[in-house]
């Protein structure tokens, strides 16, 4: 039975109202816990249930070192969780019979390709909001990092080694970018404007946004924070407006709550059919594996933008996470057949807080208590977000290492089709890594032999990751290229002197 019909016929079977009473009321004390045992700043969290926004506050500080608190208006940054907002965004246009889920992509960026042609011209809508398109996990973030910008990364997708198409489940901001994309052009305005127009304003959700630009300029805002040497500091905001449809939004508890209930609610809103069922059935429906069963868990799916699953109670649970590595954790999750969800939004790194308040509420609802310590599930779950990454990350330099060349002999300019030309440059003997195209900067210190290494920093990798470069110097001493470790995940990061 589609998923949209089993909510519906199930409302006389819903949890009962007493049900999300008593559990609301422990939110306090709960949301308390939470953010001081996980030690994050601060967060904020909202329930909705039966059509209206029961419960939202604030908890902890917006920045450390400031006591200005947190509260349900604060906005923050929501990653990931943008996914299936603008999967919602999709929907409305669906309904209005400007596209479809089964839209080729290049129907609307012809310029748009991946590295086979057959793929190229038969992917679509659909195939990139589900993950299905090919691309390698997480295609294109490096080149965000390094600040190109949303049509740049695009235009370099057809570089990347991918699988054949609907053949694996694997993650991307860029994909699914790409496909927003292409609805904004079928509807003759860009992303960032038609979000707003088919839904924040629709919705009333003024404190939301898909530009970075309006994140900054709200007062009452969140600061990010991430994990460094066991304690958390205040860092920059991610600027994530090339991947906007993806990762760039922002908001606070109380739209977030108008959202879940648009959704819930089946597209309507204060008895308007904002998007038409069968436009939003498909992108709350599973469309593809995206987590094999196992032995403690049953199988997850994703849908268009939205993670379906079965809670442990055997009823659909519609949920999504998001992080950044320079200081952000959110989700939301929703019950269709209780009526009900929760969304919890938080200003640091993510080590579980988020999540384990999320299935603290769901527990209570389904089962009137809390089933397990879900901080420490998560907690553990997630460390490897937060982890060092590099082969020689939290190793000691060598005592002896073998010599380097002189300076001079690894400066130039190094060509890569895919990342842009990298320079080493040096400064009174010290060799710099420039990256293209801001001019990215990450001094170099010797390792051993020709082998350097610096820490990427900022969402390239997590505090105290270590990359290696290893030059390539011929037999007679030439100098011919370089590799980078942490560019190097789908076999691209090698660069030949020009």
């Amino acid at each position: 039975m589609p998923l949209l019909a089993l909510a519906a016929c199930s409302k006389s079977e819903a949890s009962p109202s007493s049900d999300v009473t008593r559990a609301v009321a422990q939110l306090d004390q709960l949301a308390a816990e939470v953010l001081m045992n996980s030690g994050v700043p601060g967060l904020a969290v909202a329930v909705v249930h039966q059509g209206k926004t029961v419960y939202a506050k604030g908890f902890g500080v917006r920045r450390l070192g400031d006591s200005t608190p947190i509260d349900a208006h604060t906005v923050f940054q929501l990653a990931s969780v943008s996914k299936p907002i603008g999967a919602t965004v999709v929907a409305a246009q669906v309904g209005k019979g400007l596209i479809s889920w089964d839209t080729p992509v290049q129907q609307h960026l012809p310029w748009l390709s991946l590295q086979d042609p057959i793929a190229s011209a038969q992917v679509t809508v659909g195939d990139l909001y589900a993950h299905r398109s090919g691309l390698p996990d997480h295609a294109g973030d490096e080149l965000e990092a390094l600040g190109y910008d949303r049509r740049q990364i695009l235009e370099r997708l057809h570089l990347l080694p991918t699988a054949p198409l609907r053949s694996r489940y694997a993650y991307t901001n860029f994909g699914m970018t790409a496909a927003a994309q292409s609805v904004a052009v079928a509807s003759n305005t860009n992303w960032e404007s038609l979000s707003d127009q088919v839904l924040y304003r629709p919705l009333g959700m003024n404190a939301t946004s898909s530009r970075y630009t309006d994140f900054m300029a709200r007062p009452n805002r969140a600061s990010p924070h991430i994990w460094r040497n066991g304690v958390f500091q205040p860092g920059p905001p991610s600027r994530t407006d090339p991947e906007s449809p993806a990762g760039g939004v922002s908001s606070n508890v109380l739209d977030m709550a108008t959202w879940m209930t648009l959704v819930l609610n089946e597209g309507k809103y204060q008895d308007q059919q904002i998007i038409p069922q069968e436009a939003l059935l498909p992108a709350i429906s599973p469309q593809f594996l995206s987590s094999p069963a196992t032995q403690n868990s049953p199988a997850s799916h994703y849908g268009y933008g939205f993670i379906v699953s079965t809670s442990a109670s055997g009823k659909t649970q519609l949920t999504h996470s998001g992080a950044f590595l320079l200081g952000a954790a959110t989700t939301f999750s929703l019950l269709p057949e209780a009526d009900t969800g929760i969304v919890v939004l938080t200003n640091a790194v993510p080590v579980g807080a988020a999540e384990a308040l999320s299935m603290m509420y769901l527990d209570l609802v389904q089962f009137g208590k809390i089933t397990r310590d879900w901080l420490a599930l998560y907690k553990t779950a997630l460390a490897s977000i937060t982890a060092p990454t590099g082969d020689l990350s939290g190793k000691p330099f060598p005592n002896h290492p073998a010599p380097s060349l002189e300076p001079h002999a690894y400066v130039g300019t190094y060509a890569n089709t895919y990342y842009g030309d990298a320079k080493i440059e040096s400064r009174g003997g010290q060799l710099t890594l420039v990256m293209s195209p801001a001019g990215q900067e990450f001094p170099l210190l010797h390792w051993d032999g020709n082998v350097f290494v610096f820490e990427p920093g900022g969402e390239l990798a997590s505090p105290d990751s270590r990359s290696a470069v290893r030059f390539a110097v011929s037999p007679g001493g030439m100098m011919q290229g370089l590799e980078i470790e942490v560019f190097n995940g789908n076999g691209l990061g090698t660069w030949t002197r020009r």
